[in-house]
């Protein structure tokens, strides 16, 4: 059986699962995303109003069937399986015991994805920590040009700038396994803090709009596509 095919099969399971998983819970929703609870102290729960934010704008703008309520999961636990998106975010620390790390990494390669999003000073401790879960990978720099800066919405520069902390350009990197995108870590950009409802950051109509639009963007890419760099 080709690969593919059984990646297409594990999310066909998948699905199946959550589906299950969520009619036994009284809801309808068909798909469910999920914030990361790692340990380590750092604040995995920053950001409380980004996620659901981002979901209402994908339900109303990309048609998604989205529970408008994100689950949380932890990176060991077996429930990780039932959603095909995981957020993580925070400042600090960053812990993945060697259970957690192996958990997450056969998660990413039998189909799940993970987005990182810096919400300034966790890049010190993700990238060793994302070193125990693929060793033999390095983030590289995800090009403008990719297909996630184009659809739905079109970023020609790649990611936009929402909040300033080091006075860098953001930037994107990607885990490439096998020839597909498992890991998206968004960096000096601040995407969740855009997500956010605007008063709590005092953002500008336009960047919180900006942030909602990439963010639709990942989620499109990450449910419609196989996460292939070929294009």
């Amino acid at each position: 059986m080709k690969k593919r095919t059984v990646v297409s099969l594990f999310f066909i399971i998948l699905l199946f699962q959550n589906s299950i998983a969520q009619k036994t819970s009284n809801t309808l929703w068909p798909y469910s995303i999920a914030l990361l609870k790692y340990s380590g102290g750092g604040d995995w729960y920053a950001n409380p109003t980004s996620l659901p934010n981002l979901i209402l704008f994908c339900n109303e703008n990309l048609g998604t069937n989205i529970n408008p309520e994100p689950a949380t999961v932890e990176p060991g636990d077996s429930r990780i399986a039932y959603y095909p998106f995981i957020h993580m975010t925070g400042h600090g620390n960053v812990v993945f015991n060697d259970e957690e790390a192996d958990n997450l990494r056969k998660y990413l390669i039998a189909g799940g994805f993970l987005h990182i999003d810096d919400n300034y000073g966790i890049d010190p401790y993700i990238r060793p920590q994302m070193k125990k879960v693929f060793p033999e990978l390095e983030f590289e720099p995800l090009s403008p040009m990719h297909p996630l800066f184009r659809q739905p919405f079109s970023f020609p520069k790649g990611l936009p700038k929402i909040h300033e902390h080091d006075n860098q350009p953001p930037q994107a990197f990607v885990l490439i396994y096998k020839g597909r995108v498992v890991c998206l870590y968004t960096y000096e950009t601040d995407l969740g803090d855009g997500w956010e409802d605007p008063q709590v950051h005092n953002d500008t109509p336009e960047k919180h709009l900006d942030a909602l639009r990439m963010g639709a963007n990942i989620i499109q890419y990450v449910f419609l596509k196989e996460h292939s760099l070929a294009e």
